[in-house]
């Protein structure tokens, strides 16, 4: 089983700018978002995937992830999408010997900042950055599935 171990933290400065390594454009939307698990599909610049992700365990959960032809997934956004598409920017912003992907939303989730670390291990240790403020890991509402339901600007 493929398993995705991550932590997510609110951003809480621009400290993080000036480490940025690369970035793009995702949108993305959901096939099906229920409890216990969610079918996604990204676009991010010119690639797409199809993710698969199972009930969220502490910072564990299942994650099955497939590259898709890019003019399927533009198909399945535009016709198959239950609900909002999430847009934003990603950074990938290097900490240590980690690279962080940092998510700066835009739409109805604007002045959301999140970012994220994946882990080898639930109990890796990872240099936590200045810029990386409130860990929000065990807060649904933090989750891209909760976000196209309950947009930030909603809060």
């Amino acid at each position: 089983m493929a398993l995705e171990i991550e932590r997510k933290f609110l951003v809480v400065s621009d400290d993080w700018q000036a480490q940025v390594e690369g970035e793009s454009v995702i949108k993305q939307g959901y096939l099906a978002n229920r409890p216990g698990a969610t079918v996604r599909v990204r676009v991010a610049g010119e690639r797409a995937w199809l993710n698969i992700k199972g009930a969220t365990l502490g910072i564990c959960r299942s994650e099955y992830e497939y590259e898709i032809p890019l003019v399927d997934a533009e198909e399945m956004l535009a016709t198959l999408v239950s609900g909002a598409i999430i847009h934003k920017v990603r950074y990938r912003v290097r900490c240590g010997v980690h690279l962080w992907d940092l998510d700066v939303f835009a739409g109805e989730n604007q002045g959301l900042c999140l970012a994220e670390v994946e882990l080898a291990d639930e109990h890796e240790s990872f240099e936590r950055p200045v810029w990386a403020g409130r860990e929000v890991s065990a807060e649904p509402r933090y989750y891209n599935a909760s976000l196209i339901e309950h947009p930030y600007s909603t809060w």
